[in-house]
Order: C-alpha cells, then structure tokens, then sequence
C-alpha cells in the first residue's frame, strides 16, 4: 500500500521544485550595466533595486552628505521598502502590513539635486526627494548619532 502512494508523491515533490525554480528565474531581474545605470542616474530616472552606489557615484560625485548604519525596513505589500529612519518613531508606514528588513543601511544625500538615496546590499532601495534644509538636517542628526558610535559600528564608505 504505501509503495502505491510513493510515486505520486515524487511526482507531486518534482513538479513542485520545478515550478518553483520556474518561478524563482521569472522573477528575477537583470541588472542593467554600469554604463546602463549611469545613464539613468544622470537623465534622474533613479529605478529601484537596479542602481548601485558605484553607478551614481560615477554620475554624480560622492555624495556630499553620507551616512551608514544598520537599518530596519518596512516591508511594503508592493515589496518595496521603506527606512524606519523615515518614519515617525513609534509609527508605521500607510499600507503597510507585517514584513521587515534589516542590514546596513546606506544613506546618501544630494542637497544640490534634492534627492536622499538609500541603499541596501549594494542596490538603490529608497529614494526621496527633499528639500536642501531637510538634507542638511537630516546631516545633523546623522553627525549627532556618529558621535555615539564606536569602531564596531563603522561600515563602508565611498
């Protein structure tokens, strides 16, 4: 009886992985080239999860205002994310259901383009535009939290 039952069940378990890795491969995305990145970093269209920090370092300069730290992230339904640093503290973003992230967390700021971008794993994940007095402030509070960190606490810059 239960060698009946075993050859379904292989069968159910192969069709399974298989359309599994189906999936998976259907729903993962290229990265564009450098090249190809830069050039969207420069006409503004700053495409998540398909810019990297060389690619707009290149385009536009290392960034005047940066930042680095470990990072929560709100998952959204969309599957983008959202940094807690931009949220109201005690607060969750509108739609948002249970998911969350977490790494280090890089944060640049362009005051004289207006935008803060935010990247995580290498890949442009946040962006926002600001005005250059929210980016400076934002710097403060950057520069304010620095003087709390120790060596352990010092990640990657550009």
């Amino acid at each position: 009886m239960t060698n009946i039952l075993v050859a379904p069940i292989k069968a159910m378990q192969y069709l399974g992985g298989v359309l599994a890795l189906l999936l998976l491969a259907g729903g993962c995305k290229s990265m564009p080239t450098l090249e190809q990145q830069e050039q969207l970093v420069q006409t503004n269209n700053l495409v998540l999860d398909q810019i990297t920090t060389r690619a707009v370092v290149n385009a536009w300069g290392k960034p005047p205002l940066y930042h680095s730290e470990f990072t929560h992230f709100f998952v959204m339904p969309d599957f983008s994310i959202i940094p807690r640093s931009r949220v109201a503290t005690g607060e969750a973003p509108r739609g948002w259901k249970a998911g969350v992230h977490a790494g280090e967390g890089v944060y640049f700021a362009y005051p004289d383009r207006g935008w803060l971008l935010v990247f995580l794993d290498d890949r442009l994940v946040y962006k926002e535009e600001l005005k250059t007095e929210e980016l400076h402030a934002l710097a403060k509070a950057w520069a304010y939290e620095d003087r709390f960190k120790t060596r352990l606490d010092e990640g990657f810059k550009p």
